[in-house]
């Protein structure tokens, strides 16, 4: 182990701070390291394996595709792709094209470019993108842009085009009516910012803000999408009725572990792109492809999609309980589905003591926003797993009180 950290130190760039654990293997919902030690994972790769580790039916995809073909680049039909963007398009906008890429942040600097292309085209008086204050939309240089977290866009170069920030209502309205921006992109659940779900009325309210002054109306759905909020987007729950994206950025889950993203846009946009306008040499790789073909038949086809829901009402039903027995240390439950932030009244150093805790007793927890525990379990989370978890959290702030 030490040995793996030190190798780890010396030839690979210090951008991400690792836990001390070095994985061996996975199976399931539990990560296994090199030293025999395993893990109930609760953050599913930052939210990538939906369906925990080596689902059966991901495997045998996996298999399968492999021996027909792992690349042939975008310049062949691809069957595996067309199925996928079929299927995406008929859950969502249903009159859309997809554009796949390889990541969410890819996906986002996607949008960018169809939005500014669309305003020259549709609406040359607009430019530039409204987003949310504290809101991440990925690292790259237009995705930083967006990304409005200092200690992330930090004093990289900056891109030209204009970035406003709301979070109120009526701040919205003031640029719409000021500024003349193009889009509006917002997540409907914080993902980094602390897992904060949007207000219904405040995306309700943008999206009319959008029709009204011809401006697009984009989700960024890279981490609550697929089926982490117990929807196959969060938008599309039967209590937020009436939101109809004119794009939807995805990745994630959507790949089953491998590397694929992309946006679906409505007919207002899906034209917008020409030959040549956007690109990239591996995707929509064909074994991601599959793999999502695969997922989407587990989730919607298999019922998992509805299994993990009710395990998600079990996981906030023992949260809310034990926020309700410790309220010096809980302030709230909030995010939704299999997407939960565990708000606290801690300080960092004392959250960051809690992971290393669970860390040891053998539970993966994430934390966003310094001080919120960040759960993004697997849909496949069983009840004596949630019940361990409930446990142990409880031992732990118990232990932390003494």
């Amino acid at each position: 182990m030490k040995l793996i950290q030190q190798l780890d130190e010396t030839f690979i760039m210090h951008t991400v701070k690792r836990l001390p654990i070095a994985i061996e293997h996975a199976h399931g919902n539990y990560l296994t390291d090199t030293e025999g030690n395993t893990f109930l994972d609760l953050f599913t790769g930052l939210g990538v394996n939906t369906l925990g580790h080596s689902h059966p039916r991901l495997m045998e995809t996996l298999v399968e595709q492999g021996k027909r073909f792992l690349h042939i680049s975008n310049l062949f039909l691809n069957p595996p792709a067309i199925q996928l963007a079929q299927r995406l398009v008929k859950h969502t906008v249903k009159d859309g094209k997809v554009y796949f890429c390889n990541s969410g942040a890819e996906a986002t600097e996607a949008a960018i470019k169809l939005i500014h292309k669309w305003s020259k085209t549709h609406a040359p008086e607009r430019q530039g993108i409204i987003v949310y204050t504290n809101g991440f939309h990925g690292r790259t240089l237009g995705a930083v842009r967006l990304t409005r977290q200092p200690h992330i866009y930090q004093d990289f170069p900056e891109l030209n085009y204009p970035v406003f920030e709301a979070t109120t209502i009526e701040e919205l309205e003031e640029i719409c009516r000021t500024e003349k921006p193009a889009a509006v992109l917002f997540e409907p659940i914080l993902g980094a910012g602390g897992v904060h779900a949007l207000p219904h009325e405040f995306l309700l309210r943008a999206q009319q803000l959008c029709q009204e002054h011809g401006m697009l109306f984009a989700l960024d759905e890279i981490q609550t999408g697929i089926g982490r909020t117990g929807s196959l987007f969060a938008y599309q729950h039967e209590d937020l009725p009436g939101l109809h994206p004119d794009l939807i950025l995805f990745a994630k889950g959507i790949g089953g572990g491998l590397p694929l993203g992309g946006i679906i846009a409505n007919h207002k946009v899906a034209d917008v792109f020409g030959y040549g306008d956007h690109g990239t040499t591996f995707a929509p790789s064909p074994l991601s492809a599959a793999l999502g073909n695969a997922v989407l038949d587990v989730l919607l086809e298999e019922g998992q999609l509805e299994k993990g829901r009710l395990a998600a009402q079990k996981l906030w039903t023992g949260l809310q309980t034990l926020q309700a027995e410790l309220p010096e240390y809980i302030i709230t439950i909030q995010g939704r589905g299999m997407m939960i932030g565990i708000r606290t009244h801690l300080t960092a150093t004392q959250v960051s003591h809690i992971q290393s805790e669970l860390l040891t007793r053998g539970i993966l927890v994430d934390i966003a926003a310094k001080t919120v525990i960040r759960l993004l379990p697997p849909l496949t989370l069983q009840e004596s797993e949630i019940q361990h978890f409930l446990t142990t959290l409880r031992e732990v702030l118990l232990h932390l009180k003494k």
